[in-house]
C-alpha cells in the first residue's frame, strides 16, 4: 500500500478507525446487510453506497439506507441490531490491522498526540481497536456521541473536538481516512489527509 504522505511539520494525528486502522469494514457491512435483511430489505445491500457512507455516524447511516431502499424503518432500532451483529461477527471473525497506518500510528504516538475520530459508537470503536490489538494506542477516541446531533462526519466538528482534546492546532494536524465524508470533513477542520485505500 502506499500512502501519499504531504509534506510539512505536524503535531498531531488523527486516525479513522474501520477501513483505516483496521479492515473491519467488510464486517460492517455484512451487519448491515443482515440488519436490514431484518427490516425488509428483499436484494443484497449494494457494496457501493455502503462504502459511499464509510465514517457517517451510524444512525444517519440507516436513515440513508432505509431511504434509499424505500424502508420505513426505525433508524435507532436498525442501529442497535446492526451493532449487536457486527460484535457478534467481530468476535467469529478476524480482523487485520492495516499495517502500514498501524506503523505509522505506533511511530508517531512515541512523539505526538494521536486520536481516533470514529463514526461508530464508543462500544463499536472499542471492539474494533479491540480487534486490532491497538487499545492501548489512543487515548483520545472521539464518536458522534461526543458532538450534536447531526454533527458527524462530514461535518468538521469531530475533527475540530480531537484537535482541541490533543492541544494542536487544526493546521498542525495530519488525518488518515479512507472514505469521502471523513476526508471531507477533515478538510472542513482545515487539516491535510492522507487518503487510506480500503476497498478491496
Amino acid at each position: 500500500m502506499q500512502l501519499d504522505i504531504p509534506q510539512g511539520k505536524f503535531d498531531g494525528y488523527i486516525f479513522d478507525l474501520d477501513g483505516t486502522l483496521v479492515d473491519t469494514m467488510p464486517v460492517h457491512y455484512k451487519a448491515w446487510d443482515e440488519a436490514l435483511h431484518r427490516f425488509g430489505l428483499r436484494e443484497t445491500l449494494s457494496e457501493d453506497l455502503f462504502y459511499s457512507l464509510g465514517g457517517v455516524p451510524t444512525l444517519r447511516v440507516a436513515e440513508i439506507m432505509g431511504g434509499h431502499y424505500g424502508l420505513k424503518l426505525d433508524a435507532s432500532e436498525v442501529t442497535h441490531q446492526k451493532e449487536i451483529l457486527y460484535k457478534t461477527i467481530l468476535l467469529a471473525s478476524e480482523a487485520d490491522v492495516i499495517e502500514p497506518v498501524v506503523a505509522i500510528a505506533r511511530a508517531v504516538a512515541e512523539r505526538h498526540p494521536v486520536a481516533v475520530v470514529t463514526g461508530g459508537a464508543p462500544d463499536v470503536a472499542e471492539a474494533g481497536l479491540a480487534a486490532g490489538g491497538l487499545q492501548g494506542l489512543f487515548k483520545i477516541i472521539v464518536t458522534p456521541v461526543d458532538v450534536p446531533p447531526g454533527r458527524g462526519k462530514p461535518a468538521p466538528d469531530m475533527f475540530l473536538l480531537a484537535s482541541k482534546r490533543m492541544n494542536v492546532p487544526p493546521e498542525r494536524c495530519l488525518v488518515f481516512e479512507d472514505a469521502e465524508p471523513g476526508m471531507a470533513a477533515a478538510r472542513a477542520a482545515g487539516m491535510a489527509v492522507v487518503w487510506v485505500p480500503s476497498r478491496k
